[in-house]
């Protein structure tokens, strides 16, 4: 891939003319990079004043790399991420200890005096080009003995290498504004390793922020359908059954329609709060993950031996996922494992939700079949917990989930 680029790069530099403003740009990017390094490796050629620059060096590679990341992105448009802040300590011997530190004192040292160097070259190309080139411009101006007044055939050749040079200089200004790039990338800014692992933490937070954000969503739709729409439904409700008991002298049909009205009202009221309840319920806001459990218990249609211990302090996200995989595994127990007990245990481990739900049905369950399982293990997964299960055949069926208690 590098090999690659770079044959791009050169090609892109031939085809430009010496005039072209790509070229321009090439080489003040890397003439901007000559006072800064200049100097540093004029330092470090004298022998007596090498461990005072490294010293020095090693305690400013902090602004001597944002001045070099600044000189990128304002005169070539290219990005080098700088580390994040929790990476990079404020004290220097903390510094000192990361590898990115070495590399960007190796740049600083060694491969930017050494780019300077060859910016300087360029730079001399560039003015030997324009100095040949117009070589019967300014000829007249030197004296006879010169040997350059009225001499065509020297004066067409220094024009002719005047003219080659003024072709190869935007070829060596590509060259070393790659190899400036190239080097920036690989020593003032986090590696390839470091990069993923940075996006990794990115993803992890952003995803966490993602599920604490669909939470606040679900408690604000449950919040509204059971302060709006349930309360709208519950007075309707409560009108149709109060016209239903006090109307006396209305027609049979009328009547029939009003209980009607009546009875769906009642059976819509009854959906909504079951939708409410699977949204987010409520008791799991007010009274926290026990009591929520033991309501999923008490309506659960087979006998449920809850054991609940609970220490510390866990977020509102996951306890949602708790009470959610609890109620979901019940319900795939109800119709698939013709059990007749559930024991679940949900306690905190350290700083982990450890849930434990057991039954004495047939056994067999396997989650790869895409059954309720699959579901389960997603839902812990959105908050980087596990789930295993142990079912064989005949029973009894383990299932473990095992959650953070704080994202």
């Amino acid at each position: 891939m590098p090999s690659t680029t770079l044959r791009r790069a050169l090609v892109r530099s031939l085809r430009r003319p010496p005039w072209s403003a790509e070229a321009w740009r090439d080489t003040r990017f890397i003439a901007a990079g000559i006072p800064m390094a200049v100097p540093v490796w004029l330092a470090v050629t004298e022998s007596s004043l090498l461990f005072p620059v490294l010293a020095v060096v090693l305690t400013c590679t902090r602004p001597l790399t944002a001045a070099q990341r600044g000189r990128l992105h304002a005169l070539y448009g290219v990005e080098v991420p700088p580390p994040r802040p929790g990476d990079s300590p404020s004290r220097l011997l903390g510094r000192l200890r990361l590898v990115l530190t070495w590399r960007q004192a190796v740049y600083h040292l060694a491969v930017g005096p050494l780019l300077a160097l060859g910016a300087l070259a360029v730079v001399y190309v560039w003015g030997a080009a324009l100095v040949l080139a117009t070589v019967f411009g300014w000829s007249w101006l030197m004296p006879p003995t010169s040997g350059l007044r009225g001499e065509w055939p020297v004066l067409l050749g220094l024009t002719a290498g005047g003219l080659a040079l003024a072709v190869a200089a935007p070829w060596l200004a590509g060259l070393s504004a790659w190899l400036e790039v190239r080097a920036a990338r690989q020593l003032l800014g986090p590696n390839r390793a470091e990069q993923l692992e940075q996006r990794v933490e990115e993803i992890a937070e952003s995803r966490a922020g993602l599920v604490d954000a669909v939470d606040a969503e679900r408690r604000r739709i449950e919040r509204d359908l059971h302060d709006g729409a349930q309360q709208r439904l519950t007075s309707l409700a409560m009108n149709l059954g109060l016209a239903r008991r006090t109307l006396k002298d209305v027609p049979p049909e009328v009547m029939q329609v009003i209980v009607e009205a009546h009875e769906e009202a009642q059976a819509a009221i009854d959906e909504l709060r079951d939708l409410v309840r699977g949204l987010h319920p409520a008791v799991l806001e007010d009274r926290g993950l026990d009591a929520a459990l033991s309501g999923i218990a008490a309506r659960a249609p087979l006998p449920v031996r809850l054991d609940v211990e609970l220490s510390g302090q866990i977020a509102p996200t996951v306890e949602a996922v708790a009470y959610f995989t609890v109620s979901e595994a019940l319900t795939n127990v109800a119709k698939h494992a013709r059990a007749e007990q559930v024991d679940v245990s949900v306690r905190t481990v350290g700083d982990r939700l450890r849930l434990i739900i057991s039954d004495d049905g047939v056994g067999g369950a396997d989650p790869s079949r895409g059954t309720g399982l699959t579901g389960l293990r997603k839902r812990a997964a959105s908050v980087d917990g596990t789930l295993s299960v142990l079912s064989p055949l005949g029973g009894p069926t383990t299932i473990t989930v095992e959650l953070p208690c704080v994202l």
